[in-house]
């Protein structure tokens, strides 16, 4: 305790100094004075009297500074001090002061931008209360390969882990839709969050106005309810307070609003809307896995207990329910349900954290590379205070004070490097939130925090202590008279002087061609997958426009299906449009979360496996042709096929190989979805469609058509409701095509939501979004890298040439050829050059493994790139060394020779 007020009275003193000297001053007058009047009654004469008594009382300078240094921290002021000194210094140098904090901004800010977007995504914890304890339920089923082994929960679920767990405080599933809104305005339909009860308790983030859901809000029969959104609110009520109780008209049902939840509340996929699921507990059965499940754990619960308290659940729920009609419960059995529960934020963030540690990694290489540079110009600037330092050092300054004051200069550069960045950093993140790629998860979460100050002054402070530490060990050691003692205005380069220098270039090459060869390596990636065959063409042609016909505008499926057919007639004939179809479901939806995976199974009884589970999609007749999807074999849909209900199916040519090895091979044979769904006849065969990006295996597709007497369990005719045209035009994207679109179908029916409005070429370029942010930031960082390695051998030849100016001009006085002498200079930047390529050949094949995931089509080894990316190196690295070479050549020996 006793320690701790002494530091404390040491800091209140800064804020006191200028009055503790005051008091300091007055207090030695007074013991002076008081012994020169005690002195003056000794008979002392006035001036001997104030002489002895000064005498007495010792060195008065000396005795403050020993008052002093109780009462302060000597070494803060003696920081201070050398970094006042060391600013001035900077000044006198405006040059060299803004060519290094430039550098040190560059690659300070790039580390503290990537470090801003990990500490948003990968380590602050969601925003929600006590965050840790959120869990998303999901399961394992190796049964299901369809599903990548992986499955979602359904409504028997919930009443079973509702009801039966002993690990949730909070548990409920949730899922997203469109929801049509009329009644008001133009229709239109908006991203919904569908929850039970439980969901909003779970987050236990609390409504702005009104309640959450209550367990009679998931009751069957109840007053429809809905939960408006903070930005919804505003946008369509003006944030209207009295919104409680209002009824809006919700897919032709009234809703009434009990609740806006605030501002700051986010959940996945944004919805505008939140409403409740309602399951029919009478009618629930083992099916229907569309939801995803949510919870809160109990206190001191792990997720361990969890998992095996749903796997106890699992084998409840497995014999409680019956399953679907048409299905068996061996089925369910053979799927192997097992429990697979994980943190709620590595469900929201994904795979994301192994793109967003490459690039960290990559920028870090890239600071040190700054670090090299930095300390390169600092050893040539050293070079200009050798007799500076020789002085000091003959005068008596320590090596341990040199070493001080060049490591405060060092860290002031560090600092104000530092502080550059993060303002470049800060317009980044900005730049990022508004244009960055939308599968980054928690985008407008990034942000600035203490956390990423704390990281930028740690890396600033730490920067300038690397890039001090050469030029501290070769010019401040404790032998540093030996070193400088020769010091003189014609004194020689010896290889020992350039030995630093020429090691911190070969560092900057090797960890440049590391860099390259991964950016390389992801332009490698990139072509592979811009090669691709996707299953369609010309995207950027491609219109995409959802609708939806609710059973209140038309019940009959056959009526339904035809006004689809008109609405598709009044869109063809359009200005522009070439060809429109219409389908469940558009190529690379599934990104949006648009996915309809169920079972198929074939009649061929000789198949070593007669079941699948691919992707069903529901089309009316055109849909492969606007697409330019290729048949392979057999035909499309016809109007007469969907009219008359009959029934048939085409299939996508990795399910035929896989069933019949030959596509062809394929027609003829009967399929279908359930055991209760009529066989159908495969007519066709059309290319496989990446529907999940270019760089996932493209999945089976089971087409059906868009209507049809039954499907699946349902003993009814069917028909797609919530649908989407597809419409190719030279006029894509534009807003008075979107303006025709939305006009064309409301002059069919003014009560039809257009929605979820997009191009396929957007949907494409989402698909590769990913790549395209890695690539993007490695091009970046391999940019820096290849500039700032230039920069360092261009610096190391240019500044050889100066300090051998008097050289040169003595062997061309003495008949040198320049041709020579060029050759000289531009080998020693070569040789540096293929040390540098050597060394960063070895470390990239070492590194590049740790970025595998990222790649498609190219192995981290691939020889092209690596060959590609030396070449490169070896080439600029010539360039680089003759430039400056080459202006010694037209040095003239008269004035080389008068110069020294």
């Amino acid at each position: 305790m006793k320690t701790l007020r002494r530091l404390f009275r040491r800091l209140m003193s800064w804020s006191t100094s200028t009055r503790d000297e005051e008091l300091l001053r007055a207090e030695f007058e007074e013991h002076i004075a008081m012994q020169t009047a005690e002195n003056l009654r000794a008979g002392l004469s006035p001036i001997e009297a104030r002489r002895q008594a000064l005498l007495k009382f010792g060195n008065v300078e000396a005795i403050k500074e020993i008052y002093r240094d109780e009462r302060r921290l000597p070494f803060m002021e003696t920081l201070l001090r050398d970094t006042r000194h060391a600013l001035r210094r900077l000044r006198r140098t405006p040059a060299f002061t803004a060519a290094v904090l430039l550098t040190l901004a560059l690659g300070i800010g790039a580390n503290t931008a990537i470090f801003g977007v990990i500490d948003s995504i990968l380590i602050r914890p969601l925003a929600y209360p006590h965050a840790e304890a959120l869990v998303g339920i999901w399961h394992t089923a190796p049964g299901r390969p369809g599903s990548g082994g992986i499955s979602s929960c359904s409504p028997s679920m919930y009443f079973t882990y509702r009801e039966q767990n002993r690990t949730f405080q909070q548990f409920g599933l949730w899922g997203s839709s469109g929801a049509s809104v009329t009644g008001a305005a133009e229709p239109e339909v908006l991203r919904a969050l569908l929850v039970t009860y439980g969901v909003l308790d779970a987050l236990d983030e609390k409504p702005l106005l009104g309640r959450w859901f209550s367990p009679a809000d998931d009751t069957p029969g109840s007053p429809e309810t809905v939960i408006l959104t903070y930005g919804y609110w505003q946008r369509r009520f003006n944030g209207d307070r009295s919104i409680l109780g209002r009824t809006m008209t919700i897919n032709s049902t009234p809703h009434t609003v009990i609740g806006v939840m605030p501002e700051e509340f986010r959940f996945q996929r944004d919805p505008v809307l939140i409403l409740p699921v309602r399951f029919e507990r009478s009618t629930v059965n083992l099916g229907t896995f569309a939801y995803q499940g949510i919870a809160r754990l109990k206190p001191a619960v792990t997720i361990a207990q969890a998992n095996a308290d749903l796997a106890r659940m699992l084998e409840m729920w497995l014999h409680a329910w019956p399953p679907p009609p048409g299905f068996e419960r061996a089925g369910f059995q053979d799927a192997r349900f097992g429990p697979k529960i994980q943190p709620l934020k590595q469900e929201i963030v994904g795979d994301a954290g192994t793109t967003l540690w490459v690039v960290m990694g990559t920028l870090g290489l890239v600071l040190l590379i700054v670090c090299a540079n930095v300390a390169n110009l600092f050893l040539v600037r050293m070079e200009t205070r050798r007799q500076e330092l020789a002085i000091r050092a003959a005068l008596g300054a320590g090596w341990r004070r040199i070493t001080q004051e060049m490591l405060v200069e060092c860290m002031a550069l560090g600092v104000l490097g530092g502080t550059l960045g993060l303002g470049l950093a800060y317009a980044a993140l900005q730049t990022l939130v508004a244009k960055g790629p939308a599968t980054l998860p928690r985008l407008n979460e990034i942000r600035i925090d203490p956390l990423v100050l704390a990281f930028a002054l740690g890396v600033s402070v730490l920067s300038g202590a690397l890039f001090g530490l050469i030029p501290v060990l070769k010019y401040a050691g404790a032998r540093v008279t030996a070193t400088l003692a020769g010091v003189g205005r014609t004194i020689g380069q010896s290889r020992e002087h350039n030995r630093a220098r020429n090691t911190l270039v070969v560092v900057q090459v090797a960890l440049a061609l590391v860099l390259l060869v991964g950016s390389g390596l992801m332009i490698r990636t990139f072509q592979q997958l811009r090669g691709v065959q996707p299953g369609f063409t010309h995207p950027e042609e491609i219109q995409i426009v959802h609708s939806s016909i609710p059973e209140a505008v038309a019940q009959d499926p056959v009526r339904v299906m035809r006004m689809w057919d008109e609405l598709r007639d009044t869109l063809a004939a359009l200005p522009g449009v070439t060809s429109v179809a219409f389908a469940s479901g558009a190529p690379l939806e599934s990104l949006l979360g648009f996915r309809n995976i169920q079972r198929l199974y074939a009649e061929d009884q000789t198949l070593p496996s007669s079941q699948a589970s691919p992707e069903h999609r529901l089309i009316a007749p055109g849909f492969f042709r606007t697409m330019g999807t290729r048949l392979i074999a057999g035909r499309d849909f016809t109007w007469t096929d969907l009219y008359d209900k009959r029934h048939v199916a085409i299939v996508s040519e990795n399910l035929a190989r896989e069933w019949w090895q030959d596509p062809r091979a394929a027609l003829g044979k009967r399929v279908r979805e359930s055991s209760v769904a009529p066989w159908r006849e495969v007519v066709g065969v059309v290319e496989d469609v990446y529907d999940r990006g270019m760089q996932v295996k493209a999945p089976e597709f089971a087409y059906l058509p868009a209507l049809m007497d039954r499907y699946l369990v349902f003993d009814h005719e069917y028909v797609t409701r919530g649908g989407l045209f597809v419409i190719r035009s030279n006029r894509t994207g534009t807003e008075g095509l979107l303006k025709e679109v939305q006009q064309a179908i409301w002059s069919v029916n003014g009560r039809q939501p257009v929605f979820l409005v997009n191009t396929l070429k957007t949907l494409y370029d989402r698909s590769m979004a990913g790549t395209s942010f890695t690539l993007v930031m490695l091009a970046i960082a391999g940019g820096m890298a290849l500039l700032l390695g230039i920069v360092g051998i261009y610096g190391v030849i240019a500044y050889v040439v100066s300090q051998r100016t008097r050289e040169i001009g003595i062997r061309i006085a003495l008949g040198a050829q320049r041709p020579v002498l060029l050759q000289v200079f531009v080998r020693q930047g070569l040789l540096l050059a293929g040390a540098g390529v050597a060394l960063g050949l070895a470390a990239a094949a070492g590194l590049t493994h740790l970025m595998s995931s990222l790649l498609f089509g190219v192995t981290a080894l691939d020889p092209l790139t690596y060959a590609v990316v030396s070449a490169l190196l070896l080439v600029v690295s010539v360039l680089a060394s003759y430039l400056p070479a080459r202006r010694a050549m037209v040095i003239d020996p008269l004035h080389a020779l008068r110069g020294e």
